[in-house]
């Protein structure tokens, strides 16, 4: 009995309060491998609508596979909706205090020092990440101690963590989309299990990921935004580079994988692409190689072909700035 008392001082030290719906959203897992697990995933960006894509997948994960999600955003603190240019405010954030996962969709955040914190805790404790599109440059203006996350600072968290940060559009901005093209020496990585004909909106990013880094698929540049539009076949220069190439001889990296050896050395493990906007998850071999990338991450067993059906209705927006949907609140997003 005298156990108690200190059993319950060290549950008051670990009990994460529960996310309020004014803050964000969270989907009960169903039964599958993922029971047990809690995902956090982080909307913010003022271009992409990861207001839109990461409550989807949090669907497909948690009603699919089994996995807690919890989906915060971007909220503006007068009226309480989603906002995306509001880029000083996530509420809900100590949600990652209990998580085993944390996916980003982040641009150019500065969250306040108290919201910072509980995301550079998980970041120390050796968690891992999956980043899509912007998370390369999730931050700037941040001040202080945080101030090295910034892109303006090196790179960034970007550069640090997931081995790249903002360089340039490689493809043409909404005129020339991306079909991935497996790379052959990962073909039979378990995180491209099922992992087919991707093809999506938006252009091939300008990266050169790390030595250390794992390049699974690479972007081929396409001379439209339909699927049957053929390769571009002209050249350019690299940023900062004096010579031209070919704009897909290299085809640069759109999904990579890498261990981040932080300050401490714990070695989060990391999976970053370069796609990822609410337009691109139509495309059923992006959202399969996500799913896998939340089971590889957390430790489990990459299933053969992840049912990666969209739960619901689902007709994202295209992408662009100044293009969200007013006047939402997260409760919006919550299963019907």
């Amino acid at each position: 009995m005298k156990l108690l008392p200190a059993l319950a001082l060290a549950a008051a030290f670990t009990f994460t309060p529960p996310v309020r719906a004014a803050d964000g959203v969270t989907y009960e897992a169903k039964a599958g491998p993922g029971k047990g697990k809690h995902i956090v995933l982080l909307a913010g960006d003022e271009e992409y609508r990861s207001e839109e894509a990461l409550p989807q997948l949090a669907k497909i994960l948690s009603q699919r596979h089994g996995f807690k999600c919890t989906v915060l955003f971007s909220i503006n603190k007068t009226t309480g909706e989603i906002d995306p240019n509001t880029g000083d405010n996530e509420p809900g954030i100590e949600a990652l205090d209990s998580a085993d996962l944390c996916i980003t969709s982040l641009r150019f955040r500065h969250w306040p020092d108290e919201q910072m914190k509980h995301f550079t805790d998980f970041l120390a404790a050796g968690k891992p990440f999956i980043g899509l599109r912007t998370s390369t440059h999730a931050f700037n203006d941040l001040k202080g101690d945080y101030a090295k996350f910034n892109w303006g600072n090196a790179g960034g968290f970007g550069k640090a963590v997931f081995g790249e940060t903002w360089v340039s559009h490689w493809g043409s901005h909404k005129r020339e989309a991306t079909r991935g093209i497996i790379e052959e020496s990962a073909k039979n990585d378990p995180l491209l299990h099922g992992v087919t004909d991707i093809f999506v909106t938006t252009d091939v990013y300008e990266a050169n990921p790390p030595a250390d880094a794992k390049i699974l698929v690479r972007g081929q540049v396409v001379k439209g935004m339909t699927a049957d539009t053929e390769p571009a076949d002209y050249k350019k220069k690299r940023s900062g580079g004096k010579e031209e190439q070919g704009v897909n001889d290299p085809m640069m990296p759109v999904v990579w994988t890498r261990i981040y050896n932080g300050e401490n050395g714990k070695g989060n493990k990391v999976l970053c692409t370069t796609m990822g906007a609410a337009s691109d998850l139509p495309n059923e071999g992006l959202r399969r190689l996500l799913v896998n990338g939340a089971y590889w991450a957390t430790g489990l067993e990459v299933p053969a072909k992840a049912d990666v059906t969209v739960v619901g209705d689902f007709q994202p927006s295209m992408y662009g700035f100044g293009g969200f949907i007013k006047g939402v609140k997260p409760e919006a997003h919550a299963l019907k």
